[in-house]
């Protein structure tokens, strides 16, 4: 806990001599940079008790009480957090660096990088983000944070369980408070987005308390682990539910209630351009998500040149296919119709049974490529049906401990249940996606433990530029040979991101409405998505044409030493990083092997 001092944005060093800020600044300089990143790591992960049971980050009996926790969603929180980084901040850049291994020095540049955009952040935070909204806010993190990341193997850990589960009805408190101060100072979420939380919302509490997820996944998992008897089991049950029922289904309510009064002053402009400073936020954004100082209208034009370049691709294989009438994108969507599941449980059930096969061939294809891969597994899972309209496709990395594999998760709308671009969704994901670059991140111990377990943040440009660029891997080296429905996926999703640049920018830079976005491509849970989480699209396809930029560089200069395993090992191994520090750890690759060392 930090001092009033501090809180209040006072010098730390206010009540003590200058020859103790000597000795404070001296001592920063000399202090060991490994025992800097353990213990201020260390400090940062304590002070997130969501962060510390994602990662499973300590042990004993200190991961045993954070377990219990549940973290604040308060202004003064973040503001707390902003005051950690910078104080880390200083002290990083005031040591010294003589004498620090090759990767001290890769991880402390890493460190400085993200503890800049924390507080660099700071200025532009109250227009960043809304408390509620359909993609990630408290409505879905509480949720997400009990239902898929808490472990549930012992009795033991359904007692924490129930510990959190006792604090969401005040954590949800605190959202609605937070929203309540955004929207006195005319920081409102369009009225499409409110309409689609309330909805969302709507349908959390729609069921009895006892088939609330809260209380189902709590119940299911308990059953799988086969930690408790049945009839302890049940108690158990029966607490969480009762907990839902007085306590959850009330604070949801509170905050459908506030929602709705805001929708009778909102309007349906999305971009940030109309909010106070949200043109500088929405550029802070861009650079926090491309780490590059692309602009808007560069971005936007990039966009605007690889959409052209694909559709040209996929005109040409959709006419072999005889398919020739109308544009690109309505021949597409009547080639995504013919390979639709059944809107049945069977189709449900047929489609996460297709995906689990298309992992396990990945898996196979994937050893011509990658000659190191993680040995932690994947799994896919659907989304829980109150996220399906709103949720992405995601990949949720395993913890320290192995307690847990990679999970996949899915959601099955209609849009989604389709075999049209499933393969290509599946690589981004999984092998060799996400799953490869992030749990192998995870089990690099060469790295100190912030970096493994992306403590500061994952760098969008490269885990999703990584992800993209998997799944153009997979075209490449010929895995959609024979199926040209597949490869037109492949290419679709690659036009996907593509419209993304477009998009992304259209809507917060240049006064795109959510109907222009989707009119162009983009389909409306999409949308709503770019719109509350502004910049991040962006960064999938600016990081896959780095990726792809570095491995021609290194093709041209290294000849027939070129080894694209190599090439993926360098990348791999040099974990996640912004892309112009990436791009000095392939320099030093190709310098490496110019002269023949292996």
């Amino acid at each position: 806990m930090m001092s009033r001092a501090l809180r209040l944005g006072a010098s730390p060093f206010a009540a003590i001599g200058f020859a103790a800020v000597v000795a404070i600044q001296l001592s920063a300089q000399q202090r060991p940079v490994e025992e800097f990143f353990r213990d201020f790591s260390a400090e940062w992960a304590r002070g997130n008790p969501n962060l510390a049971i994602q990662t499973r980050y300590f042990t004993g009996l200190e991961q045993e009480r954070l377990e219990r926790q549940l973290t604040p969603v308060t202004r003064t929180w973040r503001e707390q957090r902003v005051e950690v980084a910078r104080r880390g901040l200083g002290e990083l850049r005031r040591m010294t660096r003589g004498g620090w291994t090759e990767q001290q020095h890769i991880a402390a540049d890493l460190l400085e990088w993200q503890l800049g955009v924390i507080a660099d952040g700071a200025a532009h935070e109250a227009v960043s983000s809304f408390p509620l909204e359909q993609f990630a806010g408290a409505n879905v993190n509480l949720v997400n944070a009990l239902t898929v990341v808490h472990p549930i193997r012992t009795e033991a850990d359904a007692d924490n369980y129930l510990a959190r589960l006792a604090q969401v009805s005040q954590r949800m408190d605190e959202a609605i408070s937070d929203a309540k101060a955004q929207a006195a100072k005319d920081i409102l979420p369009p009225r499409f987005i409110l309409r689609s939380t309330i909805a969302q919302m709507q349908q959390f509490i729609a069921p009895p308390p006892a088939e609330n997820p809260f209380v189902t996944s709590l119940d299911q998992r308990l059953a799988a682990a086969k930690a408790v008897t049945d009839e302890r089991r049940a108690t158990l049950r029966a607490e969480a539910a009762r907990i839902v029922d007085g306590h959850v289904y009330p604070a949801w309510r509170r905050g459908i209630a506030l929602l709705t009064e805001q929708m009778a002053v909102a309007t349906d402009a999305a971009g940030m351009w109309r909010l106070p400073g949200g043109a500088a936020a929405y550029a802070f954004q861009l650079r926090r998500h491309t780490t590059t100082n692309l602009t808007a209208e560069e971005i936007h034009r990039i966009g605007l040149r690889e959409v052209a370049r694909i559709e040209e691709q996929m005109d040409a294989i959709l006419r072999t296919l005889g398919r020739t009438q109308g544009t690109v994108k309505e021949r597409i969507e009547r080639l995504r119709t013919d390979l639709a599941y059944p809107l049945t449980e069977e189709g449900r059930t047929a489609i996460m049974a297709d995906i689990e096969v298309m992992i396990r061939e990945a898996e196979k294809r994937a050893a011509a490529q990658f000659d190191i891969r993680p040995r932690a597994p994947v799994m896919a899972q659907p989304y829980p049906r109150f996220r399906e309209n709103n949720a992405a496709a995601s990949y949720s990395a395993p913890p320290l401990d192995g307690s847990r594999p990679g999970v996949f998760q899915m959601p099955l709308r209609p849009d989604q249940m389709t075999k049209f671009r499933l393969r290509s969704l599946v690589h981004h994901e999984t092998v060799p996606g996400h799953h490869f670059q992030i749990a192998l991140d995870l089990e690099n111990t060469a790295q100190p433990q912030f970096r493994r377990v992306r403590l500061f943040g994952g760098i969008a440009a490269l885990s999703e530029g990584w992800g993209l660029y998997a799944e153009r891997i997979a075209v490449e080296s010929g895995w959609y040979e024979g199926d040209p429905e597949g490869l037109l996926g492949a290419l679709e999703s690659e036009l996907f991101r593509a419209r993304r640049l477009v998009v992304d920018t259209g809507i917060h830079a240049f006064g795109w409405t959510r109907e222009q976005a989707i009119e162009y491509g983009i389909e409306p849970s999409e949308v709503e998505r770019y719109v509350v989480n502004a910049g991040q699209a962006c960064a999938y396809m600016i990081g896959q044409l780095k990726l792809i930029e570095l491995r021609e560089k290194s093709r041209a200069a290294l000849g027939d030493r070129f080894d694209i395993r190599d090439f993926h090992n360098h990348v791999l191994l040099a974990g996640t990083l912004p892309l112009d520090q990436l791009e000095r750890r392939i320099d030093a690759y190709i310098r490496l092997r110019s002269t023949g060392t292996q």
